[in-house]
């Protein structure tokens, strides 16, 4: 086989979906507003194809091509099919919320693919330069997609916050990138880390530097105390439906960046990154949680909840182990659906010119509906990780890779704080269940949401009754 051949056959899934997305704009072009269902389905179709591709093309080993630059692996294979299946989840939420407001358009299925196909990118890079590339092909379809709503004025000052932020964040990462070519002569991950452990290099001043910026970065990028100040503000202002595909799927490729970045090239580096991820890790859970409680926005409670829980992903990592990396992976993994559930949730009460983001909004949606407060119930016990839910599970198994390497102060510190979370996961419950409802109006979105949220519902249910599937798959991926 040519290498030619052999990049092509590697790189499917992502020519495949940047071939579809590209004819998704080109045929939005030609499409009547009364026609913008079709730009909806070839989107799915696009999803499910390259779902479809991947899993076909599965080998089970790794495989490098483009001279090294990308790499395909079981632990690529499987986030990637994740990326899918979220985002796919994500535009099945869209549809009615998109028609409420006017503005159901191809553009938000163009851009949510071509942040998939960034996602995809950062997922299978072998290269700081490809992986750069994958990171701002996603970070510029986000900030389009937050300011979406041209006619809302705390989308494009969410958008312009997120653009301003995040190219801090950008030019920090490649600050840190260039600083560790400097050092080590080389761009590519596999030839960075034997540069490291063949020169048994002691961290000089030029390491040091490059480690911070590299950290500091990712932190920007996954939104960790103290670089966290976007989140909340994005997530607010951000169209709701735009809130939840930068709550999931995103989360899945800042866990590949980070295990492609400090793990694969800067591994003979643990004992140093490792340090700052501790601090990292015990800020976001602090803050997170315990602003979390104040908040009277249902979108900006779920924005420090998912910085509490970003928290609970670095504690995994930081534990620099086998076991430690897996049980991050299924956290990632775990919480993308949990979030998605919880925002799902407030799309599925929203309706137009009414956003259904405050915590009184939920007040008596027992009444309402019992079947989807009961969905609500799932996702803030899961997020809280109350059993039988999947949460439970997943910070679980955080917390014992964290025993694991002897840090059972660290352990402890995050159950404190995860038993203050629990009072702000509560609060929803019983507003749902023991307040009077403020609205009394019958639940009117589409059948297709409400039986997709019903099936992500479950999903967490049943993963907290046999967690074991998923956890398997994760271990595996870094056995």
């Amino acid at each position: 086989m040519t290498l030619d051949a052999l990049n092509i056959s590697i790189a499917w899934p992502e020519v495949y979906l940047l071939s579809m997305t590209c004819l998704l704009l080109v045929v939005d072009v030609f499409l009547k507003q009364t026609q913008r269902d079709a730009s909806y389905l070839m989107a799915q179709v696009t999803l499910l194809g390259t779902m479809i591709i991947i899993t076909a093309n599965m080998a089970g080993q790794r495989t490098e091509a483009f001279n090294g630059t990308f790499v395909v692996d079981p632990l690529a294979d499987v986030l990637k099919l994740f990326i899918c299946a979220v985002v796919a989840f994500v535009f099945v939420y869209s549809r009615g919320y998109l028609k409420d407001r006017k503005i159901f358009k191809g553009e938000f299925y163009v851009l949510g693919l071509f942040g998939v196909l960034g996602m995809m990118v950062m997922v299978s890079s072998n290269h700081m330069l490809s992986l750069y590339l994958g990171l701002e092909l996603l970070s510029l379809s986000l900030y389009a997609m937050v300011a979406f709503n041209r006619k809302s004025g705390s989308s494009a000052e969410a958008a312009m916050k997120y653009f301003i932020l995040g190219a801090i964040a950008s030019g920090m990462l490649l600050y840190g990138i260039s600083i560790i070519y400097g050092v080590t002569g080389s761009l590519s991950i596999p030839q960075i880390a034997a540069s490291l452990l063949n020169k048994q290099t002691e961290m000089n001043i030029g390491l040091v530097f490059g480690l911070v910026f590299l950290v500091v970065g990712l932190a920007f990028k996954l939104g960790a105390v103290p670089f966290h100040m976007w989140v909340p503000d994005v997530y607010h202002g951000a169209p709701t439906i735009v809130t939840s595909y930068i709550a999931s799927a995103p989360k899945i490729a800042g866990f590949a960046i980070i295990i492609r970045v400090l793990v694969e090239a800067l591994g003979s580096l643990k004992g140093d990154w490792q340090d700052m991820l501790i601090v990292l890790a015990v800020l976001s859970l602090g803050v997170g949680n315990v602003v979390a409680i104040a908040q009277t926005n249902l979108k900006r409670m779920l924005a420090y909840s998912t910085i509490s829980h970003v928290g609970f992903i670095l504690l995994g990592l930081l534990a620099g182990t086998k076991a430690g990396y897996s049980s991050a992976m299924f956290y990632t993994l775990v919480y993308s659906l949990m979030s998605l559930g919880g925002f799902g949730i407030i799309l599925l009460l929203a309706k137009a010119g009414f956003e259904s983001d405050e915590l009184s909004d939920l007040k008596g949606l027992n009444q309402r509906s019992p079947w989807f407060a009961f969905m609500m119930l799932i996702f803030m016990f899961s997020m809280a990780g109350v059993p039988p839910t999947v949460g439970f599970w997943a910070k679980l198994s955080v917390l014992s890779a964290v025993v694991d390497i002897n840090m059972l102060w660290l352990a402890l510190i995050a159950v404190f704080f995860s038993i203050i979370g629990v009072y702000y996961y509560l609060r929803v419950i019983k507003l749902m269940y023991f307040d009077e409802p403020v609205d009394a109006g019958v639940i009117t979105n589409t059948t297709e949401m409400q039986v997709v949220l019903s099936f992500n519902g479950l999903i967490i249910l049943l993963l907290g009754v046999y967690p074991s599937a998923l956890m398997s798959l994760c271990f595996s991926v870094f056995a």
